[in-house]
């Protein structure tokens, strides 16, 4: 299975980890390993994370605290968001408008 990044989800992700490299050399690194890490445990088993909202699924990643959110649709997965999990709860509701 493929998967995409809603575009506001990839902006906030290439946010997150310019913030993490500002704070400490390869900091960055660790976290996009951890994000990627957290979409292939995704891809491989869609179906097993729990469901935060409707169809939306929410995986966590390890170490930082963020969570993948993801809807499966019919041939791929689509990243809705990559949330710091201390932000405000449903900001990331308005991804879900016009989604392939």
């Amino acid at each position: 299975m493929r998967y995409e990044f809603h575009p506001e989800a990839l902006a906030e992700y290439g946010h997150a980890a310019r913030y993490y490299a500002d704070c400490q050399e390869g900091l960055e690194l660790r976290f996009m390993a951890a994000v990627e890490h957290a979409i292939d445990q995704i891809l491989a088993a869609p179906e097993r994370w729990r469901i935060l909202e409707e169809d939306i699924r929410r995986c966590l990643t390890r170490v930082f605290s963020y969570a993948v959110l993801y809807t499966v649709e019919a041939d791929l997965v689509l990243i809705l968001a990559v949330m710091h999990c201390h932000r405000e709860p449903g900001y990331w509701q308005h991804h879900r408008v016009g989604r392939s």
